[in-house]
């Protein structure tokens, strides 16, 4: 059993803390790994608790059939016991092996564009309306 990270990722991961408690947003991306996301981005997530509290968090995800939504579900609930504001849409790239060409660009861009549009203008009104309102009142007090 681990008592948590080791001192070497411990601090890798503080040197993420500061950037998190300045960020008025968050984008996930992640794959998906055995029906869920990986080890490491929870060990992240959970480094940071604070840093999450009400603000908006979108994601990005991949994978195979499911485009790692199964991924994204599990974490809209673990980021709801940290006190963020998941917004609904998303962007999946479902078989992402095939979606993309060899110098990395999309071969159809049109979905992901129109999906990145929807997932961006979200969590820009989430990330404009929390801010405001944890400036006028802190969170949690």
């Amino acid at each position: 059993l681990s008592s948590g990270p080791s001192e070497e990722v411990a601090a890798e991961l503080a040197k993420v803390s500061p950037r998190l408690t300045e960020a008025d947003a968050f984008i996930v991306v992640t794959p998906e790994y055995n029906h869920s996301f990986p080890a490491s981005l929870k060990t992240l997530i959970d480094w940071h608790n604070t840093q999450w509290q009400a603000k908006p968090v979108g994601f990005v995800s991949y994978g195979g059939l499911s485009g790692g939504l199964r991924s994204v579900e599990q974490l809209r609930q673990v980021f709801a016991e940290l006190h963020a504001v998941t917004v609904r849409d998303s962007v999946s790239f479902h078989n992402c092996w095939g979606q993309f060409d060899e110098t990395g660009a999309l071969k159809e861009p049109e979905a992901a564009t129109l999906a990145a549009k929807t997932l961006l203008d979200q969590l820009t009104w989430w990330g404009k309306a929390l801010s405001e309102a944890r400036s006028r009142t802190p969170y949690g007090s």
